[in-house]
Parts: structure tokens; C-alpha cells; sequence
């Protein structure tokens, strides 16, 4: 049986995948890799352009390596929605009742809230306003909201007043996010008023995870946030190639891959 031709955001991780190997493909390449028209090809280029992941070239477009800017709310929201709900599905199902965890920012994280409706006596602690406005009417759970300063973009806090809140808590599971990550960087972020704020839920859990996809990484942007020696687990999705998932467990984290297919 033929398989079914990949929607726009299939086709799009697929594209960052082969690039993540190549580094730089031509327009020809890809259209011959994923057997779709040219036109079709610049869109999805172009699409990925406007979220940071790539570079357009001359015939062609080549991998972004260095992050220079988080991508906003909006961008996220559309991004790899399987993918997502695969790790968030995998996340949940970490967490037990009577649990305090920590839930960072960003929509991948966001995505475990479906899978906790029937969770009781949760302690959750964020510092996203979208997570925390997901949770308000969970009858299970105590909610607690980081303050901090706002970040409009992203919808969460962050800096001085968010790291002292999260140095006052324990934890029993921190779920940690990135837009960039890699072996030799780490977790690392274009914003320096985030890095406290993830050492210091670090430093409250009792176990770290970094709930990740592969299309983040290979990359990293100016701050170093954690070293990836430091997190317990990470939860990634199954297009991340056997190289980097060896060169990953290699440093010290167990790391999680799960299927996209549904």
C-alpha cells in the first residue's frame, strides 16, 4: 500500500531531518526526497524561514544552527502537533498522584495537560500562563503560578522574582523545555533572563526531564542553560537518527524516543 502523502508540518520536520544530516540541500534534493513539486518545496522553505529553523540559499536552503531568537507563542502553536502530543503522552505518563511537578514553559510542555484529567492530589507548578490557565478548573490539582516578569511572546515569566519563587519549592518531576539543545552546548536559550529560572527548577526537582523534539536538535543559541550531564531523562521523538541518540545517552541521560505515527 502506497503511503499516504505527509500534511505540511509532516513534510516540514521531514525537510529539517534531511537537513539536520546534509546541512545544505539543494531545491532538486528535496523535491527528489520527498517527492513533492519545487513550488511546494519554497513554501515549506519559506514557511521554516519565518520560524527561524533554516536559511533560504541560492537554489537551495541550509540548516540554522545558532538560535538567535525564540520563536514566539504563535509559531509554536502550529508546530509538529503530533510529535508533541507523542511526548507529552510519554511525560504524563511519569507522573502519579500526590506528585508536585514543575511544568517550564512552552507548548510542547503545555501539550501534557490533556493527559492528566484524571489526576488527583497534583501539585503543579509553572511558569506559563497558558499551562496555568489550562489548569485553573482542574478539580485535582493545586496550582501554582510562578511569578515574575512577563514575557508577552512567549506567555510566561521569567528572571530575579521567578528563580527566588522556584528556590522556596520542591519538586518531585521537573519537565523542562528548549528551542535548542545538542550534545556539546547543552540546553541553551537567545534569552539570558531565562537560564536562573531553569537552573533553579532544576535545583528543586528530584527528577529532571527535558521533554524536546529532534528538530531542536543540533542547534544552540548565546546562553547555556544546563549541561545535558545534569538531566535525569529526555523525551524526544523517533526522528532523532541512532548517531546522535548514542552520542546523547553517551553523556549520561536516558533518553526517551517516542513514535510520531500515532
Amino acid at each position: 500500500m502506497a503511503r499516504p502523502p505527509l500534511i505540511p508540518e509532516q513534510r516540514r520536520q521531514e525537510i529539517l531531518r534531511h537537513l539536520q544530516h546534509a546541512h545544505v540541500l539543494s531545491y532538486r534534493q528535496l523535491t527528489e526526497l520527498l517527492r513533492v513539486s519545487h513550488m511546494t518545496i519554497r513554501r515549506d522553505i519559506i514557511a521554516l524561514e519565518k520560524q527561524g529553523s533554516v536559511e533560504a540559499t541560492p537554489g537551495g536552503a541550509k540548516i540554522v544552527t545558532r538560535l538567535l531568537r525564540e520563536p514566539d507563542r504563535t509559531e509554536k502553536a502550529v508546530t509538529d502537533q503530533a510529535g508533541k502530543a507523542a511526548m507529552a503522552r510519554a511525560a504524563a505518563a511519569m507522573i502519579a498522584d500526590s506528585m508536585t511537578v514543575y511544568l517550564d514553559a512552552g507548548t510542547t510542555i503545555q501539550a501534557i495537560r490533556p493527559f492528566l484529567d484524571e489526576a488527583r492530589d497534583l501539585t503543579v507548578v509553572s511558569n506559563d500562563l497558558a499551562t496555568v490557565t489550562d489548569f485553573i478548573d482542574h478539580p485535582g490539582v493545586d496550582l501554582i503560578c510562578v511569578g515574575g516578569r512577563v514575557e508577552t511572546a512567549n506567555r510566561s515569566t521569567s528572571g530575579r522574582l521567578a528563580t527566588l519563587a522556584l528556590r522556596e519549592l520542591s519538586v518531585d518531576i521537573a519537565f523542562l523545555s528548549s528551542s535548542s539543545w545538542d550534545v556539546r552546548h547543552g540546553v541553551t536559550t537567545p534569552v539570558e533572563a531565562k537560564i536562573d529560572v531553569k537552573r533553579a527548577a532544576l535545583a528543586a526537582a528530584t527528577t529532571s526531564v527535558l521533554v524536546a523534539g529532534s528538530a531542536k536538535f543540533g542547534r544552540f543559541a548565546r546562553y547555556r542553560a544546563l549541561r545535558l550531564d545534569e538531566i535525569n531523562k529526555i523525551i524526544t521523538d523517533d526522528r532523532l537518527d541512532d548517531e546522535a541518540a548514542a552520542k546523547i545517552t553517551a553523556a549520561g541521560p536516558q533518553l526517551i524516543r517516542v513514535s510520531t505515527d500515532g
